[in-house]
Formats: C-alpha cells, sequence, structure tokens
C-alpha cells in the first residue's frame, strides 16, 4: 500500500494520501488548500488517480481542498452525512464503507469536537480527525461542539476499536506523526477521567482562543463545491419539477451515477439505467448505451446523482467526448424527494 502523511506546517494539518498500487486509484483525507499543487504533483509523480477526497469534518482553522482538488482532477468529495457543507459528492452513515481500488474504510460517527465530526478505520488503523489527538483531543466549544458527546467518541467508540490500531489525527502541534490506541488510553492526559462529567469539565475551563482563520474557514468550508456552473452550459440543467412533468410524458431517460451502497441506501427514481460515476468513461464513452437511448430510444438522458456535483462532473466529462443533449438534474436526488418525487428499490434494475 501507498501511504503518505502530509503537513500544513501554517494550520499543523495532517492530510493523508492512500493508493493500494502505483498506477492505481487514490484517496486523500484533510486536504489542505494551499496544498493542493503539492498533492496533485505527488499524485503524478505516484501515476495515481484521485478517486475520492474526504474531510472528517467542517474544520475552522483552514480552508479545505475538497473543491479544489474536485476541480483539478473531478474527484468525488466525501463527508458524512451529518456535514453542513453545501455541495458534497456523496455523505456517509455510520458503519458504511468507503473502497477505493480495494483499501477499505469504515466510518464512525465521532461528535464532539464539532457535530459534524467523523473519523475512519481501517484493519490496522485510523484517521481521527479532530476527536483523538497526539496527548490530546479536540476542543469542543464552538461549531456545536459537547464535552458530553466528545466523551462518548471517544471512551464508547474510538477506545472501544482493537486497542493496537495506528491513530492518525487532523492536527498535531509538537512534532508526533501517530501513536496507538493503547498508548492514547494509558498516556494523554485528556483521557484520564473516570466520568464525562470530569471530562466535560476539564473540556470547559479550557478558554482557548478562537482559530484565526475560523471566520474565514468556516463558511468557505461550508460553501464547498457550491459552484458547479463551470461545468454546465445553457439549457444543461433541468430542476425536479421539470423534470417530474418529463418523467411522466415519457421522453426522458434518467442515468444515476450513484454507487451501489448509495442506491440500496436510498432508493432510486423508477425505471433509472445505472452507471456509478467512476465507471463512466469506461463503462459509457464507448457511446453503445447512450446512443442506444439518444438515436433507438429517441429519449433525452438526464443524468442524476445524490446533489448534483457528480451528474455536473459527468455531464462535462461526456461532453468533451462529443454527447450532446444530456442534462443534468439540479440537486440530485435529494430534490428530485423534495418536489415529491418517488423512488423504489433498485433491486430489479440496472
Amino acid at each position: 500500500m501507498i501511504f503518505q502523511q502530509l503537513q500544513d506546517s501554517t494550520s499543523s494539518t495532517y492530510t493523508y494520501l492512500l493508493a493500494r498500487r502505483a498506477g492505481g486509484e487514490a484517496l486523500i483525507i484533510d486536504p489542505v488548500f494551499e496544498q493542493v499543487s503539492l498533492y496533485v504533483d505527488l499524485l503524478e509523480k505516484l501515476d495515481l488517480r484521485l478517486v475520492k477526497a474526504i474531510d472528517t469534518h467542517i474544520h475552522a482553522d483552514h480552508i479545505t481542498g475538497l473543491g479544489a482538488l474536485r476541480d483539478l482532477t473531478k474527484c468525488v468529495t466525501v463527508m458524512g452525512e451529518r456535514s453542513g457543507a453545501d455541495v458534497v459528492s456523496m455523505r456517509l452513515r455510520e458503519d458504511e464503507v468507503v473502497d477505493v481500488d480495494g483499501i477499505k474504510l469504515r466510518t464512525l460517527y465521532t461528535p464532539g469536537h464539532t457535530d459534524d465530526s467523523y473519523s475512519f478505520v481501517m484493519p490496522d488503523r485510523v484517521f481521527t480527525g479532530d476527536a483523538l489527538l497526539i496527548g490530546g483531543t479536540g476542543r469542543t466549544d464552538f461549531q456545536n461542539g459537547d464535552p458530553f458527546q466528545a466523551y462518548d467518541s471517544l471512551f464508547n467508540k474510538l477506545l472501544k476499536l482493537p486497542s493496537e490500531l495506528l491513530v492518525y489525527p487532523a492536527h498535531d502541534y509538537r512534532g508526533n506523526t501517530a501513536s496507538t490506541l493503547a498508548y492514547e488510553a494509558a498516556h494523554n492526559p485528556r483521557l484520564q477521567v473516570s466520568s464525562a462529567e470530569q471530562y466535560a469539565d476539564i473540556m470547559n475551563s479550557l478558554n482557548l482562543a478562537d482559530p484565526k482563520m475560523m471566520d474565514v474557514a468556516v463558511p468557505a468550508n461550508q460553501g464547498v463545491g457550491k459552484d458547479l456552473s463551470k461545468y454546465l452550459q445553457p439549457g444543461e440543467v433541468v430542476d425536479a419539477e421539470e423534470l417530474l412533468r418529463e418523467v411522466e410524458g415519457g421522453g426522458v431517460a434518467l442515468l444515476d451515477l450513484r454507487e451501489k451502497g448509495e442506491r440500496r441506501r436510498d432508493g432510486v427514481i423508477p425505471g433509472s439505467l445505472h452507471c456509478p460515476y467512476l465507471d463512466l468513461e469506461g463503462a459509457l464513452c464507448n457511446g453503445d448505451t447512450l446512443q442506444n437511448i439518444q438515436q433507438r430510444d429517441k429519449k433525452r438522458v438526464v443524468l442524476y446523482c445524490a446533489f448534483g456535483e457528480r451528474s455536473a462532473l459527468a455531464l462535462d466529462t461526456l461532453r468533451g467526448y462529443g454527447f450532446k443533449d444530456l442534462r443534468h438534474l439540479s440537486g440530485g436526488l435529494g430534490a428530485w424527494l423534495r418536489a415529491g418525487g418517488s423512488v423504489e428499490s433498485p433491486e430489479g434494475t440496472n
């Protein structure tokens, strides 16, 4: 496995790049905007294709690199379902798995530092975001933080994992690079408490100054991915209400770009064809499926995903291959449901 731990010295943020093999697919965790060019250079050096970029939570001390990486690589942006970010491609629930070329990370909801904090667990390591730091824990006094939730996340979730797991946090301010859950349980001063109340007393008495970037970083990170207009041209956007009317008329074909797990979890628009976004070029750019729909079936193709990001990216990609008269569902499946559209189980569908 390829594993790179990268640090932004200004914010003391750790970013992690993972891939199973050189020349394969990669994912990145907690990227920093100012370091995006470094990540892209490293991806090129290792001949890796970035397919997913993950933030453990909405950061207050730096601007995320998720949006910039999406624009440069057309990767899928990923956060937990409690995230308040405007447009993120994929939102994960607890115990769901991120799978990139055989590298699997299980999602663990670990609120307390913020109410949208998630950790990501592998067989030998855990990426803890700011929930658990080396020799410390994330502050709980802003962004809907809660010391009692933090205590539960630490003692009833993270410390219940195998003690030999390596701990890779989103930040370190003292030059540490990694630890283990066993070492943190035994030596981390914040964990040497006997009750949630004692932990809350410690956290509530810290009186820390706000991060210097907080007023800039939080709004920027909440708005990550919001601007999709750069990928779309006039006439390529359809809203959910209009699509409902067109589906009733029968002249439209729907192509679902979400992954199988999302389809099982959230349902599909009835009659949808399926092609996961990450398989799009290999499966569709030979032209067979889309040309059959457009030329033989005389239907206009509408691409949709969870929130609209992947469908906008896909439309831009397919336009580059010469496909015309494609549209993207603004707001994705979420908008369809809000407009009163129905969904069905994907069993028995493509």
